[in-house]
């Protein structure tokens, strides 16, 4: 298993982050007209559909491809749409759900027997301040459960990470089209149960543009390329290699968040979002310094 990536994959990796958290503003807007697990449905029965119909089914486990699909898409989105829904900033939810970075190394060690080194384990007790920051500052009730439903959502996207590695060679764009149409059923009966028909109804008579803007956006760059793409690098690097790059996302997300929907940054969210990218650096680059700091000149 690699550990050291390439110049590429790490741009690869970047663009990703990018897109995922330009994604929390896309979220933010298309929640203001539907409900949140209706909202999840609809991405992922685009995300299938019409792909279902060109790409073969992964070549591999079917319990693990519903694994992965209920726990990468079902479950974390819910999740994540409801905390949102509740009142979590865009930019906050950026920063929250990468509690999943900190848990997939922990399940990785747990049930691979992974062995993140000291600079990985250093950066992830770093980044962890800053989510200890956002949690110190959150007013509300509303707003505390919504934290609690993203920190949930990342241990979900966490469990996603793990199946993955689990699966050995899979098509990327094959998991992720099936992925979605595993999810998308139980979405929808979720929805129905738990949202109810007034719910689809009102929906009904607002679904203009803007919502087809954020469904669609949901379901192809950020979930057909994003996804794709990082569970082919999950698959080709060692988790604590590839899980810290999510911690990028809330840079992107808190950014975009106050350039779009004039979300306010203040000093603690500006203290969290560097402690964050100072625990990537030493996850990244720590190990390698400290080798040049040793090596003989």
């Amino acid at each position: 298993m690699k550990t050291a990536m390439t110049p590429i994959d790490i741009l690869i990796a970047l663009a990703v982050v990018t897109i995922w958290g330009v994604n929390f503003v896309v979220i933010k807007i298309g929640l203001e007209d539907l409900p949140p697990v209706l909202f999840t449905a609809l991405r992922f029965l685009f995300a299938a559909l019409p792909l279902v119909f060109f790409v073969k089914r992964p070549q591999t486990s079917w319990v693990l491809v519903a694994a992965w699909g209920l726990f990468q898409f079902a479950l974390q989105f819910t999740l994540l749409f409801s905390g949102m829904r509740l009142g979590l900033p865009a930019g906050l939810a950026s920063l929250v759900i990468q509690l999943q970075a900190f848990f997939t190394i922990g399940l990785a060690v747990l049930a691979l027997g992974e062995r993140p080194h000291g600079f990985q384990l250093a950066g992830a007790l770093v980044a962890f301040g800053g989510m200890a920051l956002v949690a110190l500052n959150l007013h509300g009730q509303a707003t505390i459960t919504g934290f609690a439903l993203v920190v949930m959502a990342g241990l979900c996207w966490a469990t996603a990470n793990i199946v993955t590695k689990k699966m050995g060679q899979v098509n990327a764009l094959s998991l992720v089209v099936w992925g979605s149409l595993i999810s998308t059923p139980p979405l929808l009966l979720a929805s129905w149960l738990m949202e109810g028909q007034a719910a689809w109804q009102a929906a009904a008579l607002v679904f203009g543009w803007k919502s087809l803007a954020t469904v669609l956006f949901q379901s192809y760059p950020n979930t057909i390329l994003g996804f794709g793409i990082w569970s082919l690098l999950m698959r080709k690097y060692a988790a604590a290699s590839i899980a810290p790059f999510s911690l990028l996302v809330p840079v992107a997300g808190m950014t975009s968040a106050a350039l779009f929907l004039g979300e306010s940054l203040e000093w603690w969210k500006i203290v969290a979002g560097l402690l964050v990218l100072a625990g990537l650096a030493l996850n990244q680059f720590g190990a390698r310094i400290w080798a040049r700091v040793l090596s003989p000149r």
